[in-house]
């Protein structure tokens, strides 16, 4: 027998997923090198970060780094590396005062080892948080994510649902988390790269133009109205159509 975490968002906070892109042409498009258009997404992450909880998100799941980007220049490579181990090791006063725990999912056994110890450093110091649970996906893969979960329940002698996830959430840095809710893209692309696949089974999708440097609370808002005037049928009929 099948057995699913829940579907429904009611009773708990969304759980929002967002795919960062267009901090690169953000950049290109004022004369400027891509590292700064980086560091200009960092800022949006802070702004998202302080409206989330205000609009009923509790869980918040940002693409950072794909295991796919490791085809960009090494430059941009190590200046990604560098920002995010100084965002991570500047921010925890803030976390700390506004109740975030934060958490990595992904390899990391391919990062530098200064940005593994800073990834620690803030899980393990910002682990009361209770307002927001901030999860930061770097050197993340969803397809090598499954395949660890399915690696890990080779031997078992059938497969319910909720192992697999169990499995999943071991794959992916630690305890489960709820099915996302909705997937923001932002940077006018139309597809999932390979992000949390299984998590975004039955995720609302919202696409924009906005490149990710621009996004702000507005913007998020903006999201969650969309959201939220959806009818989330989940297979079901709704009883208007029913009757």
């Amino acid at each position: 027998m099948v057995q699913s975490t829940s579907r429904e968002s009611s009773g708990r906070g969304l759980h929002v997923a967002v795919i960062m892109d267009g901090n690169g042409r953000w950049a290109c498009a004022r004369g400027l090198p891509r590292s700064q258009g980086h560091l200009a997404g960092v800022e949006a992450v802070r702004r998202v970060a302080a409206a989330a909880p205000g609009l009923g998100i509790s869980t918040l799941t940002l693409h950072a780094f794909s295991a796919h980007n490791w085809e960009r220049s090494r430059e941009e490579v190590r200046a990604l590396f560098e920002i995010f181990e100084d965002f991570l090791r500047t921010e925890i006063p803030q976390w700390l005062l506004n109740g975030v725990r934060v958490s990595v999912i992904g390899r990391r056994n391919r990062i530098p080892s200064t940005l593994r110890d800073a990834i620690a450093n803030a899980e393990r110091e910002t682990a009361p948080g209770r307002n927001l649970r901030l999860r930061l996906a770097i050197d993340y893969s969803s397809r090598d994510a499954l395949i660890g979960a399915a690696v890990c329940l080779k031997a078992a002698h059938d497969l319910p649902e909720y192992a697999f996830e169990r499995c999943l959430g071991a794959q992916n840095g630690g305890g489960a988390v709820p099915d996302v809710d909705l997937l923001i893209r932002a940077g006018g692309e139309q597809r999932l790269s390979d992000f949390m696949l299984w998590e975004c089974a039955f995720a609302e999708l919202y696409f924009t133009r906005e490149l990710w440097p621009d996004f702000d609370a507005d913007s998020l808002a903006e999201a969650i109205r969309d959201f939220h005037s959806r009818d989330r049928r989940f297979g079901r009929v709704t009883e208007a159509v029913a009757g």
